[in-house]
């Protein structure tokens, strides 16, 4: 009897990958939208946050027909990742792996399609290191995969070609992102435990206008109990750096307002009718 030729391997070897996958995976469904999603612990399911409707009932669909309804616990946009409570139905909990797999490596995506899984082959594109999103998430390492990925898979689970679980898969721009492990394991436990994820807080409405020797941001409204107000901003006012840095963008100040900016004093340099100012401002935490 011939020895198995190598694709042959390779494709049981893929099958197995998925099958022991598999029975942790299920199908998030929200108002007007269809994702994945997957088990972190008993009765906590993470999945795509961007997948997820603003309102509305979610159930949670199993391989075996059965529907579960679910309460969101928590979500967090500059992530991705979103955490689902249910009740009941015993399903095995996915095991996630820290590695961030090498430039060329194969993965495999397993999602779910009415709760039945699905699955479909990719090559890691992009491994590079921790970045931070548009919306001023911080995520562990940049993996891409060279394919496109459906609506309905979003929040599904990205395996090595070891079979370990190593982020989940949303929409990219191009193409597929992956969530690490390491984001989603530290994202969902606060989520976990507090329902959100702190943000920093101005407490101010900016506008940003042109200057004569760039650009400023015009503080249009102000919250009269809030940080901006506290350190002596006034309406009209115009920030035009902070710790020294010039003001350049909106996103760009959105994505300095981590959770790890929650506390931190900042020199703020602005105009006022004109005449510069300095204050310090202490950032505070954005109201739920």
């Amino acid at each position: 009897m011939s020895d198995l030729s190598p694709l042959t391997s390779l494709s049981s070897a893929l099958a197995a990958t998925v099958a022991a996958a598999a029975p942790s995976l299920l199908s998030v469904h929200s108002h007007r939208s269809r994702a994945s999603g997957f088990i972190w612990k008993p009765g906590l399911v993470v999945t795509a946050d961007e997948a997820l409707a603003d309102e509305g009932e979610v159930m949670i669909a199993f391989a075996d027909g059965t529907t579960r309804p679910a309460t969101i616990a928590g979500r967090d946009h500059t992530t991705d990742v979103a955490l689902l409570r249910f009740d009941g139905k015993d399903v095995p909990a996915a095991r996630l792996a820290q590695d961030v797999p090498p430039l060329g490596s194969l993965a495999v995506i397993v999602a779910a399609d009415q709760g039945v899984p699905i699955a479909a082959l990719a090559m890691v594109s992009k491994s590079a290191a921790a970045w931070r999103s548009l919306r001023g998430g911080d995520i562990d390492a940049r993996i891409e995969l060279d394919t496109g990925l459906r609506r309905s898979s979003e929040g599904s689970l990205v395996l090595d070609a070891e079979g370990r679980a190593i982020g989940m898969a949303v929409r990219g721009p191009r193409r597929t992102l992956v969530i690490p492990s390491a984001t989603i394991e530290r994202v969902a436990a606060k989520l976990e435990t507090h329902g959100r994820i702190a943000r920093g807080y101005l407490g101010a409405g900016l506008q940003p206008v042109k200057l004569d020797d760039g650009v400023g941001a015009m503080v249009m409204s102000l919250d009269k109990k809030g940080p901006a107000a506290a350190a002596g901003l006034r309406q009209g006012d115009v920030i035009t750096a902070l710790n020294n840095a010039p003001f350049s963008n909106m996103r760009a100040l959105m994505r300095e307002l981590g959770p790890e900016s929650v506390g931190a004093v900042v020199d703020v340099a602005a105009l006022r009718g004109g005449e510069p100012m300095r204050v310090a401002l202490t950032i505070g935490e954005r109201p739920a």
